[in-house]
């Protein structure tokens, strides 16, 4: 049976990017994603809460995020979770859940920036890269 395994999510862009090369020179772009969830308490209370995610993005995606992402941008997403195990030098191991980016595009006036389009482009890389 096939399963499924997509993120879409609409938020705003927390720090500028990391860009990083992995020790195969595949360029990877890091950045935090933002998102908002309003409720109403028991009591009648407007509250709301946000949630931090954690983006990855590869290959000629990873180059245009680091061209054009910038802290406060507004941005629609697409991508996939990818849990990673982290081995530390003292042998224990940490997992990091992330989401892998497939598609960007932003939300904000087009006069700041370009659009970078849909990527039809799947980048592999191995779980072994570091970065």
């Amino acid at each position: 049976m096939r399963t499924v395994n997509k993120v879409i999510l609409i938020g705003n862009i927390t720090r500028d990017p990391v860009v990083k090369t992995t020790e195969s020179n595949k360029k990877v772009t890091l950045f935090t994603i933002a998102t908002n969830r309003y409720y109403k308490t028991t009591e009648g209370e407007q509250k709301s809460e946000s949630e931090f995610h954690n983006c990855v993005a590869w290959g000629n995606l990873a180059e245009r995020c680091e061209k054009f992402l910038k802290k406060g941008k507004l941005v629609y997403t697409e991508g996939r979770l990818k849990t990673r195990v982290i081995e530390k030098e003292d042998g224990t191991k940490s997992y990091k859940t992330e989401i892998v980016i497939s598609n960007l595009i932003f939300l904000n006036k087009k006069s700041d920036f370009d659009t970078l389009g849909e990527i039809d482009e799947e980048v592999e890389f191995d779980d072994e890269d570091k970065f």
